[in-house]
This record gives C-alpha cells, structure tokens and sequence, in this order.
C-alpha cells in the first residue's frame, strides 16, 4: 500500500526497548495486535505512516529516526548509583533522563559556541575530601540564605541560588497526564557538565525529600559525578549496599543542611520530645527521619532515645501520606489544579526556561526548535514568561 511506512524493524525495535516499553503496551498505544508489532520489528510487514508516526511519540523520538539504516548512536546511560536491588527503571524514568539529556546538551553546545567560562565548582572536590568542607563550600558558593526558609520555603531558597550560579533545574512528577514519575525508580540525578550542569529533582516525593535530593545531587556536581540516585536520605540500615558516591554525596547534604555548629546550639529540649524534633526539623528543611539520623551519628542522642522518637516519626510519616492522598483525591474532585504553565516552568527549570526566551527573541534559535525546548506553542510563550517575573 502507498501508505506504508518503509521503516527500519531493527530500529524500530530499538525505540520500544529503549523506551522500556514492553510488546504488549506498545501494541496498545497504536492499537494493533501484538502479533502485528512482532512483525513489523522482523520486518515481515510494515505499519501505516500513521502508525509509525502514533509509535514515534509513544516512545518519544522523531519520526525521521526509523528510517535510518542503522540503530543510532543514544546519549550515554547516566551512572546508576542506586542500590543493586533497586526498582528498574521504568518507561517514565527513561523519558525524563533522555529529556533532560537533550535539554542539557543543547545549552551546553550554546555555551560552548559562545566562549562561555567553565564553572570552577564543577569537580572542584573528590569523593577523597572531607563532606564537611564540601558542604561549607557549597553553601560558601551558593551563598544560601537560611533566613529566607520562612518566605518561600527551602527548597525555593536553593534552587533560586544554585540557578543563578548556573545550575540547571528541573523538577516535575510527570511526564504526562497518563505516564507519572515513581520516587521508588528514581528521586533525582545529576549531570555534571562544566558548562551546563543539570540537576532533576522527582517532586512526586514530599517537600523535605526533595530538598535533601538537590543538596545530595548538588554535591555529585562538585566532585563531578553525573548519576541517577535513590533512596537518598540518610539511614541506618544496609549501609555495606549503598554506594561509596552515595554515602559521600549524603553526608555533604547532612552537613550543609544540618550543620553541626548550628545543632549543638540548639538547647536540650529540642532533642528530648518528638514535637520538639519534628517543629526544628521542619525549620531546617528536612524530615524528622533524617534529623534524628543526624543527631544519632553525632552521638546527641542516644540509639535508646533515637529508637523511641524514630517510632513517633514514622507514625507521623504515615499519617501525612494518608493526609497526602487525601489531598490528591479531594483535589482530582475539584475542578482546576496547578497552573499547566507553573508545571511546564518547573519542569523546564527557571534558567532553562529563560536562556530559551532570550535565544528565541534574539533570533538565534528557530522558533520550531524554541517550541520544542520548552515543549510550548510560541503563542504561549508569554504564560511561561509571566510565570518567570513572579
């Protein structure tokens, strides 16, 4: 038939599997039988072109790459720092990865062209230094302010510091309506480029994870160590299987967010009851878990009185995600949500969002490729905008 799509099964196949997406599902999306798509991937018959095209956005890629002759060349696989016995990373992880990947390396081609300097904190320090000095670097470079934890929150305080030392950020749940992020896959990662390095940051987690997230994944950029983490706050148990980087990366977000200094002149009774624990803790951004790991591995509090108040806590912790879900039903009900725009700055990342806008009205980007980038009609560039000056 004329309409048939003359693709490449091999690469075809590539894309599914590349995209994680099993026979059965893909089949769905293009509404076939299964058997047919194990055809076309053998090459013993072809889809349609709309068939073709509807795969290509199942598994985001472009339309043009199943024709190639060979399976091409992807972006190099992010290190998996993660536990070994981790949950595999799904079709939702593999699209978020690739599209940072892709955002990533466009800004840093346009840096590059444009001489821009290298950031002298990326790499500057090894998993060999002390987590301590690291932090204090750290909160030395970003020049965090913890008095501004009380305007917008924390993690709104980091991310406003570390874009404007040219850190990019980008922090979503989803990559659409239908196909939502899992924090049990992947909490965030790092991509540490001397010239555009890209932090992601999964806010399908609770508001004191994330923000131990992009400290954690801030301190792979400085010992420039690019890699998908998990499970990130600190913990007790099965320390021998979580990795070295890990461990280190952690201990520099535990010191830069729970300084020792700043803990030691909190008074006794801060660590005596849990409501005490829980409303300091909140002040400094973190979870109550985390705090209590902290005071225990500073020898504060007894492993007797961290087994007692760590009890309280996950009590409280289960309360708040039945609380949580509560929410998000209650809110599925109501009609309206999170601006779509806010999402989309969000997920693009605030610095992204505005070296595009200005490449794009300084007519050195197309306007097709600034849609892209931004995944926006340029009639609705002016919404994002908005957002920016808020």
């Amino acid at each position: 038939m004329s309409d048939n799509a003359y693709i490449t099964p091999k690469v075809l196949q590539w894309a599914r599997e590349s995209a994680r997406m099993s026979l059965e599902t893909a089949a769905a999306k293009v509404h076939v039988a299964l058997e047919k798509l194990v055809e076309w991937e053998a090459g013993s018959s072809l889809p349609t072109i709309k068939q073709a095209e509807t795969l290509a956005k199942a598994y985001k890629r472009s339309f043009a790459i199943f024709f190639l002759p060979e399976v091409p060349r992807d972006f190099t696989p992010l290190q998996d720092f993660r536990k070994t016995n981790a949950k595999p990373l799904g079709t939702a992880s593999i699209f978020i990865i690739r599209e940072v990947q892709q955002k990533q390396a466009w800004i840093r081609e346009v840096f590059e062209s444009n001489n821009e300097s290298a950031l002298p904190f990326v790499g500057k320090s090894s998993i060999r230094d002390d987590p301590v000095k690291v932090a204090a670097d750290i909160l030395d470079t970003l020049q965090i302010n913890k008095n501004n934890y009380l305007l917008d929150g924390p993690i709104s305080e980091w991310i406003d510091k570390a874009e404007a030392r040219g850190i990019f950020i980008s922090k979503t749940s989803f990559i659409h309506t239908r196909l939502k992020l899992d924090s049990e896959e992947i909490q965030g990662f790092a991509i540490a480029d001397a010239y555009a390095p890209f932090i992601f940051i999964n806010s399908e987690d609770w508001a004191a994870a994330q923000l131990f997230t992009l400290v954690h994944e801030l301190a792979h950029i400085w010992i420039a160590e690019s890699g998908i983490s998990n499970e990130i706050e600190p913990e007790l148990k099965h320390k021998g299987k979580t990795h070295p980087t890990e461990l280190f990366c952690n201990e520099v977000a535990a010191n830069a967010l729970m300084p020792v200094g700043e803990i030691k002149k909190l008074g006794s009774s801060v660590f005596s009851s849990f409501p005490e624990v829980l409303k300091t803790s909140k002040k400094l951004g973190v979870s109550s878990i985390a705090f209590l790991v902290r005071l225990l591995n500073l020898n504060i509090i007894s492993s007797a009185k961290y087994h007692e108040l760590k009890a309280l806590a996950d009590n409280a912790f289960k309360d708040y995600l039945q609380q949580a879900e509560e929410k998000k039903a209650k809110q599925k009900k109501q009609k309206g949500g999170p601006n779509p725009y806010l999402l989309r700055l969000n997920k693009n990342g605030r610095l992204f969002t505005q070296v595009v806008l200005d490449a794009f009205r300084g007519g050195f980007v197309e306007p097709t490729l600034a849609s892209c980038l931004l995944n926006t009609h340029i009639n609705k560039f002016s919404k994002l905008e908005a957002f920016l000056k808020l």
